[in-house]
C-alpha cells in the first residue's frame, strides 16, 4: 500500500449486503464532472463542525468511515474542487452518502 500521508488503510468499495457487526458505517463514493475521483482527502465532520477523521479516496472514488450513530458532515477536498455531503447515521448498519466535487 502506497502511503497516502494520513495513515488510513486503502479504500474499497462497500457492498451494500456488508455485515457492519452492529457498528456505524458511512461510506459512499466521490465524483466530479468526469466520474469517480481518486486521491480526494475526504474529512469526517460532527454535528458540531469539528474534525473526527480522514482518508483517501480509492482510484474508483470510493470511501468507508466507521462512527458514531448521529449527525455527521462528509467533506471532500481535491485538486479539482470540494464538496461536501450530510449524513445521518441514526444506528448501526451501513450509511451510503455521495459527495460531489466542483
Amino acid at each position: 500500500m502506497a502511503n497516502d500521508g494520513c495513515g488510513a488503510p486503502a479504500q474499497t468499495a462497500t457492498p451494500a449486503d456488508i455485515d457492519t457487526n452492529g457498528q456505524v458505517v458511512l461510506a459512499g463514493k466521490v465524483t466530479g464532472t468526469e466520474g469517480p475521483v481518486s486521491g480526494a482527502f475526504v474529512r469526517l465532520l460532527d454535528s458540531g463542525g469539528d474534525f473526527t477523521g480522514e482518508v483517501v479516496t480509492s482510484p474508483e472514488g470510493d470511501f468507508r468511515f466507521y462512527a458514531a450513530p448521529g449527525e455527521w458532515t462528509v467533506r471532500a477536498l481535491h485538486k479539482t474542487g470540494n464538496g461536501e455531503a450530510s449524513v445521518s447515521a441514526g444506528g448501526p448498519g451501513l450509511h451510503q452518502v455521495a459527495v460531489a466535487v466542483a
